[in-house]
């Protein structure tokens, strides 16, 4: 299960884009907490904490708590704003979980026992297709990574979702279809080598 990240809020009296700006000018982050069939919620929030765990990797795919005026709002962040130039945050969307609510993250991938893989071990490179997979599982049990054991792999092989050992509950957001999360490649050359020279 993924850390649960806390953060500190307040309530804003106002919505709409003049309302964030000045809540931006006054150097507070603009958010809303919405969802579970409750009224939204205008809040602002520390940019340095957001920022913090922001560049932690792996936001969106982490419970927040949200403290406000006394009460703990659960939630899962939904998006997050950033500015086109500086990367700046200026929005954040959270949806408030619920008890026994299923949702869609996506998670990182991690690809253990490479030393045990007798294609990396010759000389193989591990061609990643994928360093995130979307996840259905308990929003209260989302896994922290995708661990995908690669020992036993060989140059030329594939190793597919289905190979993957999943937390009890949780599935892959595709379900029509075993697809590739990586595959053992042959070693290139590269171009500075030279050319093995003919018998004579």
């Amino acid at each position: 299960m993924t850390e649960i990240i806390t953060l500190e809020a307040q309530a804003r009296d106002r919505v709409g884009k003049g309302a964030a700006r000045a809540t931006r000018r006054a150097g507070q982050i603009p958010a809303v907490i919405y969802g579970d069939k409750k009224e939204p919620v205008a809040i602002s929030l520390d940019p340095k904490l957001v920022t913090r765990a922001f560049n932690r990797g792996g936001f969106l795919s982490h419970l927040v708590d949200l403290k406000l005026d006394g009460a703990t709002h659960r939630t899962l962040p939904r998006d997050v704003q950033l500015h086109p130039v500086t990367d700046e945050i200026l929005h954040v969307d959270f949806v408030r979980i619920g008890a026994g609510t299923r949702t869609h993250v996506s998670v990182a991938v991690t690809f253990d026992n490479q030393d045990q893989s007798p294609g990396l071990k010759r000389g193989g490179v591990l061609n990643i297709v994928r360093h995130e997979v979307e996840l259905v599982c308990a929003a209260d049990a989302i896994p922290e990574r995708v661990h995908v054991d690669v020992s036993g792999y060989d140059i030329g092989e594939s190793i597919h979702i289905s190979a993957v050992k999943l937390p009890e509950g949780t599935v892959p957001a595709i379900a029509d279809r075993d697809f590739t999360i990586a595959t053992i490649v042959p070693p290139t050359v590269r171009a500075d080598e030279p050319a093995a020279t003919p018998a004579a």
